[in-house]
C-alpha cells in the first residue's frame, strides 16, 4: 500500500504545498480537484473567530422571543450579555472598533444586573434587530492570522 489510488499520500495534508509523486496535478491548480476546494496549503490570511458566537447569540435571541414576561428570560438576558461580550472581545482583536461599539451597547442592553427599562413590544423588535446585528457583526468580523505558528503541545 505505498500510494492511494486517486487520493494523496497519507499524511500529505500534514505538510503544506506538497503533492505525492503520480498523483497528478491535485492540489498545484487551486480548484481542488475540481470542486472548488483551496490547495491545503493555501490559508486565508484571516478567521472568523465571532461567527459561532454570533449565531449562537442569534437563535437564543429568537427563541426566546416567546417568554420575554416569563421570570427564566433573566438566563437568555445572561446569555445574550457574555455571548456579546465575547464578540466584542474579537471584534476588537479584529480592529472593527464599530462592531465593538455595537456589541457594548447589546451588552448594556441586555444586562441582567442593571436592567434597562424597555417595554414589551420594543423589546420583542429589538430581539429580532439585536439577532440580525450579530450575525452581520458575526460575518464581518475578520481577525488576522499570525504569522508565527501556535505551539505544538
Amino acid at each position: 500500500m505505498a500510494q492511494r489510488r486517486g487520493r494523496p499520500a497519507m499524511g500529505s495534508s500534514l505538510r503544506s504545498g506538497v503533492t505525492s509523486e503520480g498523483s497528478g496535478a491535485a492540489g498545484t491548480t487551486g480548484s481542488g480537484r475540481g470542486r472548488g476546494r483551496p490547495d491545503a496549503g493555501s490559508v486565508p490570511p484571516f478567521t472568523r473567530p465571532a461567527l459561532a458566537p454570533s449565531l449562537i447569540a442569534a437563535i437564543v435571541l429568537l427563541a426566546c422571543v416567546a417568554f420575554l414576561d416569563q421570570p427564566a428570560f433573566v438566563f437568555a438576558r445572561w446569555g445574550v450579555t457574555v455571548l456579546a461580550l465575547i464578540v466584542l472581545v474579537f471584534a476588537a482583536r479584529g480592529r472593527a472598533w464599530w462592531a465593538a461599539v455595537l456589541m457594548a451597547a447589546v451588552a448594556v442592553c441586555w444586562n441582567p444586573l442593571v436592567v434597562v427599562p424597555i417595554p414589551g413590544q420594543v423589546w420583542a423588535a429589538l430581539q429580532v434587530v439585536a439577532a440580525a446585528l450579530f450575525i452581520v457583526v458575526g460575518i464581518a468580523v475578520k481577525v488576522p492570522r499570525t504569522t508565527e505558528d501556535a505551539p505544538a503541545r
